[in-house]
């Protein structure tokens, strides 16, 4: 396949490059809005309890979470003033007249403590708007502007979960375009220093580019038929650059190797796909495999990484492997220079390392594992209004609720009875919930109950369906929702009901999330690990290798997870990076990480094998093999790495700390995985192991993917023997 589509690119190469140019115009014009065609997403679990009491409030009680808040504040200092009243009763009348608007709910009807600050200054209305996610937050950015507003009686901000989860989208959207706007130049001119050559700095980025733009193509089209999240184009961005880059690198240093050593520049580009072209293909594929792995999770969330990473891999992998030969076929003598020379800082490193591989291994290991060691105070918890940026209206909005109200009413649990039950029944399971520690209060159709007794407020027809069935609304606390939630949740779904009771609301579906993410984690797990050892072993022929790799990788992850939680858990560098640590990890984050950096940090394991195992096949000499794989790859993984590192550090200067988290730690594992990993620990293991690097039963050898010279003038050959 290889062969073919080298010639094709050498043969066509003006056909090939100008259809790789209308097919980049026809990308660009198509992606350019893909932003507007990906949806966003909330944090529930499909087939869990909590989706099914979303459900049934939506079929039985036609409401849901009240997802649309506003914080009211009294000019005159007092919400129970006429004045005041007045005028908040006015404004619940326009809000009811709002199209989509449903179960509205004030201080001003109900009377309820939990919608009242404690000092009196303060009070709330909730109401709940119907739809999607999408559609929710779409309504919601043409409603808060109108809402907010300050008048003679009252000044009136928009919170609650849904307004948070708008302005995060918002939010990415704008790092994405800075992230764009700071990435594109700076990869390029590091490339000019990296290549010496504008020409081959410019191919290499017109490489990411096709993989970018392709890629936001396809996440639009995909968009059509299934959902997709907004941050996927988050990742394509700097997955696609880098990856680009990554590829091009490798297959224009052959080039230039091929040229030096004496091929015509036909037969250069030829021997450059064949060679640099099946690393490229068994790097993309363990890249492709490890974010492929993300759709063992039923979270569409998740799912749009795992589709963006796909098609990163396929549009990288096109551009290197065709359109970049082919033009190299054209102006590939404007890309030569002189070869690298014999030594290098890495081959040097490498070398001291291969002569004292005890002790260098036993020093970079205790650096690593002292790196990683803050991974054992991991903690996961569930996002809030911190994700955002200080001073986002949204998040104020939100602080000002947990600093002045006893209760967080904006994330009510709620109970749904799939039964009809007897009235006494309903109100001795409303005392025997608002007992459960960490609950304010619970609203019953017969009325409210706190600490077991009911409060005096009058019943609320709202909560009993047409059916005869009814609901509960469990008020937490504020010190229930900055704690444990899901022990909180727990408690409330092991109170004894009258019938069959489903508990949903924020917190249940963020319970149930968290519950389903971590069940399904060991499969993904798995399917990396096993798949990627499958994919090394076919192309090392080696058991002893695909292991060692996987270790090592393992060890690097381990370093970006003790950064994880030195930097964003416990708040080390938080005002230099500028977000407010949670004291905790919202665990999707983790498994994406785990995800993107295992298939990078696979990726250069495969460039450096690949070089190492050619060297070893033509001279039979592991430390040699070694060295001159280590010589020869090294600094253009240190280049790729540093400019991928970069790419994804472009995220740190966001306003998201999902994405500031994704792109630091990222960083971080790519530059470890680029310099301590494969220079130290990678040549000392291969050391200390010598031969047994490349045993492997005698029933499997025949299953690797060799190379070999199928002649004079021609090219290598991939192909099973």
């Amino acid at each position: 396949m290889l062969t073919r589509l080298s010639r094709l690119a050498v043969r066509r190469s003006g056909a090939v490059l100008l259809g790789a140019l209308l097919v980049l115009l026809g990308l660009a014009a198509y992606g350019a809005g893909a932003q507007q065609d990906l949806d966003l997403s909330r944090w529930s679990a499909p087939g869990t309890e909590s989706v099914r009491a979303a459900d049934r409030l939506r079929a039985d009680f036609r409401t849901g979470n009240p997802n649309l808040a506003l914080l009211v504040t009294a000019r005159d200092g007092d919400v129970d003033s006429p004045r005041t009243g007045r005028a908040a009763r006015e404004l619940v009348a326009e809000i009811e007249e709002l199209p989509g608007v449903t179960d509205i709910s004030s201080y001003w009807d109900a009377g309820s403590p939990a919608l009242r600050g404690e000092d009196g200054r303060r009070a709330l209305i909730l109401a709940h708007l119907a739809g999607g996610a999408t559609e929710t937050r779409e309504q919601l950015a043409l409603l808060s502007p109108r809402l907010t507003r300050s008048t003679a009686e009252l000044d009136v901000r928009v919170g609650g979960q849904e307004e948070i989860s708008r302005q995060v989208g918002e939010q990415a959207r704008a790092d994405f375009l800075r992230a764009e706007a700071f990435a594109l130049p700076l990869v390029l001119l590091l490339l000019m220093l990296v290549y010496r050559r504008t020409v081959a700095a410019l191919l290499t980025v017109a490489v990411g580019l096709l993989s970018v733009l392709g890629t936001l193509a396809g996440l639009r089209l995909l968009a059509q038929f299934t959902s997709v999240s907004t941050f996927a184009a988050n990742l394509a961005l700097v997955l696609g650059l880098g990856l680009g880059v990554d590829y091009s690198l490798f297959v224009i240093n052959r080039y230039r190797e091929e040229r030096a050593a004496g091929r015509a520049q036909r037969d250069a580009v030829l021997a450059t796909t064949v060679a640099a072209g099946r690393t490229v293909v068994f790097s993309g594929i363990t890249v492709a495999v490890s974010l492929s792995a993300l759709l063992v999770f039923p979270f569409f969330f998740l799912s749009s990484f795992a589709y963006a990473g796909v098609l990163v891999v396929l549009t990288a992998v096109a551009g290197a492997v065709l359109v970049l030969p082919a033009a190299l076929a054209r102006w590939g003598h404007r890309v030569e220079r002189p070869a690298a020379p014999a030594s290098g800082f890495w081959h040097r490193a490498a070398l001291a390392a291969l002569r004292r591989p005890v002790l260098a291994g036993a020093g970079v290991l205790t650096i690593l594992l002292v790196a990683a060691a803050p991974v054992l105070g991991l903690r996961f918890g569930l996002p809030d209004e911190r994700t955002l940026p200080a001073g986002t209206s949204s998040r104020t909005t939100s602080e000002i609720v947990h600093r002045e109200f006893a209760a967080e009413p904006t994330d009510t649990i709620q109970v749904v009875l799939t039964e009809r039950t007897e009235p006494a029944d309903t109100r001795a399971y409303a005392a025997r919930l608002s007992r459960v520690p960490g609950v304010f209060q619970v609203d019953a159709p017969g009325g409210a109950y706190r600490d077991g007794r009911p409060t005096g407020a009058p019943g609320q027809d709202r909560l009993t369906a047409a059916v005869g069935r009814a609901r509960l609304a469990v008020v937490p606390t504020q010190q229930a929702m900055y704690g444990d939630v899901p022990a909180f949740v727990d408690r409330v779904r092991d109170t004894e009901a009258p019938a069959p009771a489903l508990v949903g609301g924020y917190p249940g579906e963020t319970t149930d999330f968290r519950a389903t993410l971590l069940d399904r984690l060991p499969y993904a797990v798995g399917i990396v690990l096993v798949a990627t050892y499958v994919i090394l072993f076919l192309m090392t022929g080696s058991v002893l290798l695909p292991l060692k790799a996987t270790v090592l990788n393992l060890l690097s992850l381990s370093v970006m997870f003790g950064c994880l939680v030195w930097v964003f858990q416990d708040g080390h560098l938080s005002g230099l990076l500028g977000f407010t640590p949670t004291g905790s990890i919202e665990p999707s984050i983790p498994v994406l990480m785990f995800c993107v950096a295992y298939g990078l940090s696979m990726d250069y394991e495969v460039f450096l094998l690949a070089r190492i195992k050619e060297e070893h096949e033509r001279t039979g000499d592991t430390v040699r093999a070694v060295g001159e794989g280590i010589r020869r790859s090294a600094p253009l993984i240190t280049a790729a790495a540093g400019i991928l590192a970069l790419s994804f550090l472009s995220y740190a200067t966001g306003g998201v700390v999902f994405l500031k988290e994704l792109g630091v730690g990222t960083a971080l594992t790519v530059l470890v995985d680029a310099t301590l990993i494969r220079v130290v620990l990678l040549p000392v293991t291969m050391r200390l192991a010598g031969r047994a690097n490349w045993w492997a039963p005698r029933r499997l050898r025949g299953l690797r993917v060799r190379e070999r010279a199928a002649g004079d003038g021609d090219v290598l050959r991939g192909e099973y023997v």
